[in-house]
């Protein structure tokens, strides 16, 4: 998987999203999840405790726990990636930190593409992940004004009549 080289939509087929949205990691098994999408941050970001990077058969992988659910442990799963390398990134504080980085997929919408995450603690912010311009350029429209979009849109039910 890379992202290196991402192939632009044209732009009547970029998908509208608002300035947060629900997504999925089916990768990392998370179905349903709260993301803020930030034209501001050049990186994406996954809320993680407890990192600790291993060795495996002599490949690097990272451990962590995650919480998907904001302001909750709920759901908590633990979980193990292959290790994609590290990222220096300046909070908006101006605080540098080396993060963990892995590269798993991201479902937005009806498009599912591989996205590089940071691996960070997100205890103190709104949102459990954060998806930067890197994920979105080429391939998304952001209203600002708006939010959930992309929601799942319900089934609509069948009216049973009897005869």
């Amino acid at each position: 998987m890379s992202t290196e080289h991402v192939k632009p939509i044209p732009p009547k087929e970029k998908l509208v999203v608002g300035w947060r949205e629900w997504v999925s990691l089916p990768d990392l098994d998370i179905a349903r999840m709260k993301a803020k999408v930030d034209t501001g941050a050049q990186t994406s970001a996954l809320h993680a405790t407890a990192i600790k990077i291993v060795r495996i058969q002599g490949k690097s992988y990272v451990r962590f726990w995650t919480a998907p659910h904001q302001r909750s442990g709920s759901g908590k799963k633990k979980m193990q990636a292959p290790l994609w390398g590290n990222k220096k990134v300046k909070s908006s504080t101006g605080h540098i930190t080396d993060r963990p980085t892995i590269l798993t997929r991201l479902k937005l919408g009806n498009r599912v593409f591989p996205i590089k995450l940071t691996l960070v603690n997100r205890d103190l912010m709104g949102f459990r992940m954060l998806i930067g311009r890197e994920a979105l350029r080429k391939r998304f429209v952001v209203d600002s004004g708006r939010s959930y979009i992309q929601k799942k849109k319900k089934k609509k039910k069948t009216k049973i009549t009897k005869k």
